[in-house]
């Protein structure tokens, strides 16, 4: 080879390795590739939507009325809160590896839903379709299917393969429908044997549903036209820990001895809200949560509660007991029982020989005008007493009434007649409600010795400063909360407790706040002043000096705007206000 042609050579070699020359200012990465299309490539997630995985695609809230077109790549896609009417099916027959679908809140109707709208989804595992316009459910749903929601739509007809065959179905809701009994076939759960959860409350349903599955854990049917419980219908579902009955129609004679008796797992019976006149048979042992409020049972019989032995929580609010609904020991088979709840019933005295064990006896809106010295000797363990809004009176209230209480924590005794604070309180006492009596002087011997009290209301009673004997506040050293609105004073009380962070004073006749009313609280965070008689400068520059953490003082509601200067290590601005 001659020279040249051997220069010539080397140049093109060094010509294909370097390759093309470059334009200025264009970097070589905007340039197709060998063997690449100029055509740009097709978006793999919707114009708008977001796309945070290879395989998520989220539309939600997008004011879309066409289904997308979505990358068959897509395994969770949500589509919800839109105005889409129609599910096409042939672009959901591409979506073959989808395994979740949300449509809820949508437009969508039966008549937007075609059969076979779902066949090809082989993979889905939870389709949300709540909050739209179904009439009746889809005839096909896969099998693979693990939830379904089909709520708050006006589904009259579900059908037997709607739910029916999934043997991987944990969990259906269907309320807030329209379905009727024979809207729900006998078979609508054959070959799905794994469903733990159902809801069909809110329907039309005139009697519990046969043929339920026997893996249920939890069924709702609150809020129907159930007036019966067919015999056996709840005989195969021994799994069963939670049962919603309320808001029914339910009577005596709709349900029978063996009703419950087969649950043998079951926690949670709600009955409330229906027509009852005794407390059912049967019960199961394992019941931890009876619900009969709002019936209308006018005695217990401690007969009906033997078999409920393990009993925690019994709620018997505003039935018809009256002043013999609830004999002495008609709770004694409750050894457990922590809570009981029977206000608005009528009675005349605390119940007799309640469960030793019980720890809250909420008895509010009773006729109870007496408090003897035993009436509560059965319960030394009791955590909370409410004895709101009966009729109790200073006279009737024994002084060793709540000595046998030494565990009380928390007593309510608002809304009666109360003319004094009664004594004997327990020591151990951290809440105490007196609003809304007949107060009309506090002395320092009733709240002596509660050292633990942080809570103390006395609203809405005819308290004036001067019936506020010296001292009265003087033990309580923990007290954090105190509530005088509503009362006759006329200035801040003195000497108030240490430890007091809130301070309600609203609503009196309060027309001057002096220099050293708040000396002895320097933990004061709030102060309510409102629709008082304050004026401008009603309260003095230096009343606030001292009280680092005040951060709310509500002046509003006063004949004039109040001027109020609080000390610059408080951490926020007031709320004040005028007239």
């Amino acid at each position: 080879m001659t020279e040249p042609s051997m220069w010539l050579s080397l140049l093109l070699v060094l010509l294909l390795l370097l390759g093309p020359p470059t334009t200025p200012g264009m970097e070589d990465a905007a340039f197709p590739h060998m063997g690449e299309s100029s055509q740009p490539l097709p978006r793999p997630c919707p114009l708008r939507c977001s796309c945070p995985r290879a395989d998520t695609v989220d539309c939600d809230g997008l004011d879309l009325r066409v289904f997308p077109h979505i990358t068959k790549e897509a395994q969770h896609l949500s589509l919800q809160n839109n105005q889409i009417q129609e599910l096409p099916y042939n672009e959901l027959s591409r979506l073959s590896g989808l395994r979740t679908l949300n449509l809820h809140n949508n437009l969508i109707s039966s008549e937007g839903l075609p059969d076979e709208a779902f066949e090809s989804l082989t993979q889905l595992q939870h389709i949300y379709v709540a909050h739209n316009k179904l009439s009746v459910a889809p005839q096909f749903l896969p099998r693979s299917l693990r939830v379904v929601d089909l709520a708050a739509n006006q589904v009259t007809e579900i059908f037997p393969l709607t739910f029916g065959e999934k043997p991987e179905l944990r969990s259906v809701y269907l309320h807030n429908n329209q379905l009727s009994n024979t809207g729900l076939p006998p078979d609508a759960f054959h070959g799905s044997e794994a469903v733990t959860t159902l809801s069909l409350s809110n329907n039309q349903l005139s009697y519990l549903p046969p043929s339920l599955p026997p893996s249920l854990e939890r069924l709702h049917l609150q809020n129907n036209l159930i007036s019966k419980v067919p015999r056996g219908a709840l005989s195969r579902q021994t799994h069963l820990r939670e049962l919603h009955l309320q808001h029914n129609q339910l009577t005596d004679s709709g349900l029978d001895a063996t009703t419950f008796s087969k649950l043998h797992r079951l926690e949670y019976l709600d009955l409330s809200h229906n027509q009852l006149a005794a407390v059912p048979a049967g019960l199961p042992r394992t019941l931890a949560v009876l619900h009969l409020g709002r019936n209308r049972i006018q005695q217990v019989e401690a007969a009906r509660l033997r078999g409920a032995r393990g009993l925690r929580y019994l709620l018997l609010q505003h039935n018809q007991l009256g002043a013999a609904g609830l004999p002495a020991g008609a709770l004694r088979p409750l050894r457990g029982l922590h809570t009981l709840h029977i206000y608005g019933n009528g009675l005349e005295h605390v119940p007799l020989a309640l469960p030793r064990r019980l720890r809250s006896l909420v008895l509010p809106h009773n006729s109870v005008a007496a408090l003897g010295a035993r009436d509560l000797v059965a319960t030394p363990g009791l955590a909370e007493l409410n004895l709101a809004y009966n009729h109790l009176a200073s006279a009737r209230v024994h002084h060793q009434a709540f000595h046998p209480l030494r565990a009380l924590r928390s007593l309510d005794l608002a809304g009666n007649q109360l003319t004094r604070v009664p004594t004997g309180l327990p020591a151990g006492l951290h809440i105490l409600r007196l609003q809304r009596n007949q107060l009309r002087a506090l002395e320092p011997e009733p709240l002596a010795g509660l050292d633990q009290l942080r809570e103390l209301s006395l609203a809405h009673n005819r308290l004036r400063v001067g019936d506020i004997e010296p001292g009265t506040w003087h033990e309580l050293q923990a007290l954090q909360v105190l509530d005088l609105s509503h009362n006759e004073l006329s200035f801040v009380p003195p000497d108030l407790p240490e430890a007091l962070e809130e301070l309600h004073l609203q609503s009196n006749r309060i027309s001057y706040v002096g220099p050293e009313a708040f000396l002895n609280t320097p933990s004061l965070r709030a102060l309510f002043l409102r629709a008082n008689r304050l004026h401008m400068t009603s309260i003095a520059p230096e009343a606030f000096l001292g009280l680092p953490h005040l951060c709310v003082v509500d002046t509003t509601g006063n004949p004039e705007q109040v001027l109020i200067q609080l000390p610059p290590t408080a951490s926020r601005r007031p709320q004040a206000g005028g007239p």
